[in-house]
């Protein structure tokens, strides 16, 4: 379900005050850190970089034009997907493995 329009969007109050202080110094821009996934980009953010957790690391994001209105989180997964592995070819590389061992075993003896 979506936040009431009158409410506007949530964002925060942190990384307000982070970014006025940014806009505020120019020197050394460093990215900004935050654990906050569930805020909104909003305009003020464009341009920005900012290092999101994914519940392991922090991985570093650029915010641009098109990223506005859209959540911090979306833009930093917390999984690896590995892709699918046919039955087939994951019962060919337990083989091989297996191959592998008795081969080595064999040359040691």
């Amino acid at each position: 379900m979506a936040r009431s329009v009158w409410k506007g969007p949530f964002v925060d109050p942190s990384l307000i005050k982070k970014i006025e202080k940014l806009k505020n110094t120019t020197k050394n821009i460093k990215p900004i850190k935050t654990w906050s996934r569930k805020s909104t980009i909003i305009p003020e953010f464009v341009g920005t970089s900012f290092l999101i957790h994914n519940g392991k690391k922090f991985i570093s994001i650029t915010i641009s034009e098109d990223m506005v209105g859209h959540k911090l989180g979306e833009f930093s997964p917390t999984r690896q997907f590995s892709g699918h592995t046919p039955a087939d070819k994951k019962a060919k590389q337990v083989a091989g493995a297996e191959s592998q061992t008795k081969k080595n075993l064999n040359e040691k003896k």
